[in-house]
């Protein structure tokens, strides 16, 4: 069966290389086959969920937002660190959904969980489907925009456009297109073989 399964190797040594406001990084030093060791270094991070809100015209409701690693305006869904402890995870994804686009959901799906760079982090960014989506009046949201936030466009695309666009390469945000292709296979069986919210993580 092709899927991805548990493994841990030994560590003999760690290093804390830097500790930010979310990230940390570290470097571990670890045993190989043939008792051989390598240092690893890579990046601690607390995880993220993403929503792919689908209105009944089959539209992905996107947002633009500043990400300056990579200099540019990147067209997204919402999405935000885990980080309220012991929150469930379809929680904060509806706060997220609240917060950055200003929706309600009453329907929530599990559409696709993603290691987002297994090779230099331990990120790991569950994408939601949401449906049966209203929108919050704005006096009743209270959330500040602050910093990236601050102008943050919202865009109904259909879904097919979303793809078109994923696929020519101008839509970079992995939970986005990862979310868009997923949403679109899953679209094929009318959704049905999506896992509940609450599904277990591996």
């Amino acid at each position: 069966m092709i899927t991805d399964t548990p493994e841990v190797w030994d560590v003999v040594d760690t290093k804390e290389r830097f500790e930010g406001y979310v990230i940390r990084v570290v470097t571990d030093t670890v045993k190989m086959p043939r008792d051989e060791v390598a240092d690893r270094d890579y990046v601690v991070h607390p995880g993220a969920v993403a929503v792919l809100a689908l209105d009944d015209q089959d539209r992905v409701l996107m947002i633009r937002q500043y990400r300056h690693p990579t200099r540019h305006l990147m067209w997204e869904l919402p999405a935000g660190i885990r980080d309220v402890a012991g929150e469930p995870l379809v929680a904060t994804a509806a706060r997220e959904l609240a917060e950055e686009a200003g929706y309600r959901a009453e329907t929530w799906y599990t559409l696709i969980d993603l290691r987002s760079s297994p090779g230099m982090s331990d990120e790991r960014v569950r994408v939601f489907l949401a449906r049966d989506l209203t929108e919050i009046p704005e006096e009743d949201n209270s959330f500040v925009h602050r910093h990236e936030e601050i102008d943050m466009p919202v865009e109904w695309v259909p879904l097919a456009d979303a793809v078109e666009n994923a696929l020519m390469g101008m839509i970079h945000s992995s939970p986005a297109v990862a979310g868009i292709l997923a949403a679109y296979a899953a679209s094929v069986e009318g959704f049905a073989l999506l896992r509940p919210a609450d599904a277990p993580e591996a």
